[in-house]
C-alpha cells in the first residue's frame, strides 16, 4: 500500500493555555512546557504541519489559542491546523485571518452539525478537519466531544459519512483509548474509517514506536500521523521519524 504514496507527519501540541500539556486518553494532563519553544523546534527540525488543540475550549465556551497563534505564524513556516472553541463561521474566519491554514472541529460540528456546511462553502473545504474523537464500544466506536469527555451516542462510521457530505476536507481520527498510551494507533478503527470514507485521514492517539508509523500510513486513506509524546519527550526526532518512513518506501519531505 505504502509505494510512492506522500505522507506527512504532523506534531500535535495540546494546549491548556498557557501551557502545553500531555495527558493519557486525555486525562492526567501533566505541563510540558511553552508550545512557542516546541513549535519551534518542530519547525527546525522540519515538521510538515503543526496541529493545536486547546483542550478545554469547548469546556469553558471560548478559546485562547489566538495569541499563540499569532505568535507561531511569525516564527513557523508550514501549514498550522487549530481545533479547539470553533463554533461559528466567524471563529473560522478568525482563526484562518491570523494565520491558520485549517480549522479543526469536533463538539460545535456534532451539536450543529450544519456548520461543516457553513464554514466549508465559505472557506473551502482543504480548510476544514473534522476532529473526532473516538472510543471503543462492543459494536464499533462512538464519538466523544470536550476533549474525550462526552459520549454523543454517535457512531464514528456514520459521522465520518455525513460529514463528508456536509464538505469536510480532511478527518483527524483521535483513538482515545490509545491517546498517551505508546501502545500503537488503533488500526481496526483507521481501517473501518478509511473504508467508510476516501477523505484523507489523520491518525491521532497512540505512536510509540516507528513501526506504529508504517502500520497506521500503509492504510489506504491515511495520509498523516499525529505525534505529540514521542517528540515532547524526545523519545524521537523528526528527522528519525522520517527517515524511517522513506526506507519504508513512503514519500516524505526531508530537509535535513
Amino acid at each position: 500500500m505504502n509505494r510512492q504514496k506522500h505522507v506527512r507527519v504532523i506534531s500535535r501540541l495540546d494546549i491548556k493555555a498557557p501551557n502545553l500539556i500531555k495527558g493519557i486518553r486525555l486525562e492526567g494532563l501533566r505541563v510540558v512546557g511553552d508550545p512557542q519553544l516546541f513549535a519551534c523546534d518542530y519547525y527546525q527540525q522540519g515538521i510538515d504541519e503543526i496541529l493545536y488543540m486547546d483542550i478545554v475550549a469547548s469546556l469553558y465556551q471560548r478559546s485562547s489559542l489566538k495569541p499563540v497563534i499569532e505568535h507561531a505564524v511569525q516564527k513557523v513556516f508550514v501549514p498550522i491546523t487549530v481545533g479547539g472553541g470553533i463554533r461559528t463561521l466567524q471563529d473560522a474566519r478568525e482563526i484562518l485571518a491570523i494565520g491558520a491554514d485549517k480549522i479543526a472541529i469536533n463538539t460545535a460540528a456534532v451539536h450543529e452539525p450544519a456548520i461543516l456546511n457553513t464554514i466549508a462553502e465559505v472557506t473551502g473545504s482543504q480548510a476544514v478537519v473534522l476532529s473526532v474523537e473516538c472510543k471503543r464500544e462492543t459494536h464499533g466506536w462512538q464519538v466523544y466531544t470536550d476533549n474525550g469527555r462526552e459520549k454523543t451516542g454517535r457512531d464514528v462510521l456514520q459521522w465520518v459519512a455525513e460529514a463528508k457530505q456536509r464538505g469536510v476536507g480532511e478527518l483527524l481520527i483521535t483513538s482515545v483509548d490509545r491517546e498517551g498510551t505508546r501502545k500503537g494507533f488503533d488500526l481496526e478503527l483507521l481501517r473501518a474509517v478509511s473504508a467508510h470514507s476516501d477523505l484523507p485521514i489523520i491518525a491521532s492517539g497512540g505512536f510509540g514506536q516507528l513501526s506504529d508509523a508504517k502500520a497506521a500510513l500503509d492504510i489506504e486513506h491515511v495520509s498523516a500521523i499525529a505525534i505529540a509524546d514521542a517528540f515532547h519527550y524526545k523519545r524521537l526526532s523528526v528527522l528519525q521519524v522520517k527517515q524511517y518512513l522513506q526506507q519504508e518506501g513512503f514519500l516524505v519531505r526531508v530537509t535535513q
